[in-house]
């Protein structure tokens, strides 16, 4: 199974994670597929950056997100545009 996951890089105690589609059973820091955006906690407010594209074709061709990146997704728009072209097909 395919993945949409947060990857943590960064200091110590400076977070920042980057938005990757990676096999289910990779570790967090792993190998992954594919780099579509990047998020960081510390700033005010939090920065999200996400490639629209890619992120639509990984969800159209079954990537599921987990929770933090769903809400990541929500956030930038891109769940609701989603599920507007699944209603669509």
């Amino acid at each position: 199974m395919v993945k949409i996951r947060l990857r943590r890089v960064g200091a110590p105690k400076k977070p920042s994670y980057r938005l990757v589609v990676a096999n289910a059973r990779s570790p967090r820091n792993g190998t992954f597929i594919s780099l579509i955006g990047h998020y960081n906690p510390l700033t005010d407010p939090e920065t999200v950056a996400i490639d629209e594209e890619k992120a639509l074709y990984w969800l159209k061709n079954g990537a599921q997100p987990t929770d933090t990146a769903a809400r990541l997704l929500a956030k930038a728009g891109i769940m609701e545009k989603f599920k507007a072209l699944k209603e669509k097909t």
